[in-house]
């Protein structure tokens, strides 16, 4: 196969961003979070600040969790009332992923990327979870806060990606269903993660 793309989604703290990147750096591959919004801003020539807003005001929109609109790929034209709307937004870095699926193998950081490409055979969706004991020490070590404020700040984090990804795709977050493979980071360790996703892409693409 031309192309493997890797997805990964990911509980705060669970380490799934560094799990990224260090996959990414064994594969060889270029590694995607945020980058995502740039290139989106790029394409449509939409202010990158605006999707920037934009995923700031799902995480303070409290009727969002109660909210769906899943993503069907359709882009409006400049011309059209709802072009920075944040359904048009989203669709624009759905954009980008598809045509970096196409292009390169790589690996893609949150932004419902498994949902939006789970039709494209050269793709596995991973999952990254643990324990919240393991989640909040791994947080605490990166930020000045109260145990009690990095709890609340874990299960706010965690709320929102839920909440962003119900909403794009209609799916609960954390169903397995919607993931080739889970991974328990607090038990394998980030080392061995790595290793259990190349095991797994060797197996699913040889």
């Amino acid at each position: 196969m031309k192309n493997v793309v890797i997805t990964i989604a990911r509980q705060y703290g669970s380490g799934g961003k560094t799990i990224a990147a260090m996959l990414a750096k064994d594969l060889g591959v270029h590694c995607y979070s945020t980058e995502i919004l740039r290139m989106a801003s790029e394409d449509s020539g939409i202010n990158e600040r605006l999707f920037g807003m934009s995923d700031e005001k799902v995480r303070h929109a409290g009727f969002f969790r109660l909210l769906k609109r899943p993503y069907e790929g359709e882009l409006l034209p400049p011309e059209s009332s709802d072009f920075v709307s944040d359904d048009n937004l989203f669709n624009y870095q759905a954009k980008i992923i598809k045509e970096l699926a196409q292009k390169e193998s790589c690996v893609i950081i949150g932004r419902c990327a498994d949902y939006i490409l789970k039709d494209y055979p050269n793709v596995l969706s991973i999952f990254i979870h643990a324990d919240e004991k393991f989640c909040l020490e791994r947080a605490m070590e990166r930020h000045s806060m109260t145990e009690r404020e990095m709890k609340k700040y874990i299960e706010k984090t965690d709320k929102y990606r839920a909440d962003f990804y119900r909403y794009h795709t209609g799916h609960e977050w954390t169903d397995a269903r919607n993931y080739d493979l889970c991974l328990d980071s607090g038990k394998l360790g980030f080392e061995k993660c790595v290793e259990e996703i190349k095991a797994y892409a060797d197996i699913r693409f040889k």
